[in-house]
């Protein structure tokens, strides 16, 4: 497992609550070999990935369980007359039932298949579609000094759960990129952490942790730690 490092200072992202997962779909897009005509984005959010293609496609397929998200893809410019977005979630089983009829070069999931209910059952269901994937993952170890401060458990898996299910589901290349964002104060990584979501929309933090924090939180940026699974 190779390991990189990376840090971005926040002030000069003013206002940008999706920079982690900005970088996150550049390196998933920049360490491709090919460029795949036909795409499957797994919880694909408002487009991101879409977006960052710079290339001609023949047919992108968004899934997700958000339709807000899904209303939020763009509705004009390059390849939007090929973009498929879909209303479901990587948790049933039917979905990959649905999804094997149709033809896809390379399976692509950026910053959400950390939430899965059951990461094992989701990997098998990938690997049904016997296609190649780039797939990225937050592991327990985002916001790592921010637990450990508040004395509360991660919400994540670990990269070594994540890594091993990954080698036993495909044919991978496994590699952890830890990004750190700072801060100009506190309050505002909060301000972040709710906006940006990172959390998942879960509340990582009751009133009690929360106003530990705003006093003994000894650093002036936050954690990630991401991995990048391609086969």
């Amino acid at each position: 497992m190779k390991v990189q490092s990376e840090f971005s200072r926040y002030a000069d992202q003013y206002g940008n609550y999706n920079i982690i997962q900005e970088k996150v779909v550049s390196k998933l897009i920049g360490d491709l070999h090919e460029h795949p005509r036909r795409i499957l984005d797994l919880g694909c959010g408002k487009g991101a990935l879409f977006s960052a293609i710079d290339w001609q496609i023949e047919h992108f397929v968004g899934v997700d369980f958000a339709p807000g998200m899904l209303e939020l893809h763009p509705k004009e410019g390059d390849n939007v007359e090929v973009l498929e977005c879909i209303y479901g979630d990587f948790n049933d089983a039917a979905l990959f039932e649905q999804l094997s009829f149709s033809s896809f070069e390379r399976i692509f999931s950026a910053s959400a298949l950390q939430w899965a209910d059951d990461l094992e059952t989701v990997f098998r269901n990938i690997s049904s579609l016997k296609k190649p994937v780039s797939l990225a993952i937050f592991s327990g170890s985002t916001f790592k000094t921010l637990f450990e401060t508040a004395e509360v458990k991660p919400l994540l898996r670990s990269s070594e759960e994540v890594s091993e299910l990954a080698k036993r589901y495909f044919n991978t290349e496994v590699e952890t990129v830890q990004y750190k964002l700072a801060f100009d104060s506190v309050r505002e990584m909060f301000r972040y952490i709710k906006r940006s979501g990172v959390s998942g929309n879960r509340n990582l933090l009751g009133y009690t942790e929360m106003k530990k924090l705003m006093n003994s939180y000894p650093l002036d940026y936050l954690e990630f730690e991401v991995i990048f699974i391609r086969s």
